[in-house]
């Protein structure tokens, strides 16, 4: 009965934990300006971003120009729409599996011995280079995503203020 009990304390503990309003907020405005910041250099220099992704070795040529062209649209659409609270669920299944794909390439990478830019938050080939501290960055954002993927707070957002309006 004891585990049973505890059980169900730590389960009230994470659902007041994944329902706080400030913590949703918090964690939406952090990931949202992430994708956001992230996405500027990208359409700023789609041709630059495409080297970048060519540096992988996993696409090339016209395939790398096409990702570069429509990646930083997503990660700057889907950090608009988790910033301001809008398709939050889906939002942020769709950043996960960026945040996941984005990984893998990295874990790749490693294992063949590249050394190359991550092509992040800048494309600057002075930039910072892939590594294990960039999968870790990568898990905690996936963590973020997957909190707010499972919180049910909707305070502060369009969905709240559509589902309002058109609820009178």
């Amino acid at each position: 009965m004891a585990v049973s009990t505890s059980s169900s304390r730590r389960i009230e503990e994470v659902s007041r934990f994944l329902s706080n309003e400030y913590n949703v907020l918090t964690a939406r405005i952090f990931l949202g300006m992430i994708f956001i910041v992230v996405s500027i250099d990208k359409l700023a220099d789609p041709l630059a971003f495409a080297k970048s992704i060519s540096d992988y070795r996993l696409i090339s040529g016209p395939s790398a120009i096409a990702l570069a062209t429509v990646l930083p649209w997503i990660e700057l659409l889907s950090g608009m729409a988790i910033l301001f609270g809008l398709f939050l669920r889906g939002s942020s299944l769709l950043i996960g599996s960026l945040l996941t794909v984005f990984s893998l390439a990295v874990l790749t990478a490693l294992v063949r011995g590249l050394d190359i830019n991550c092509g992040c938050f800048t494309l600057d080939p002075d930039g910072a280079r892939i590594g294990w501290m960039k999968i870790s960055e990568n898990a905690v954002l996936l963590s973020i995503c997957g909190f707010l993927y499972f919180s049910s707070n909707t305070k502060w957002s369009l969905e709240q203020y559509y589902r309002q309006v058109t609820s009178q």
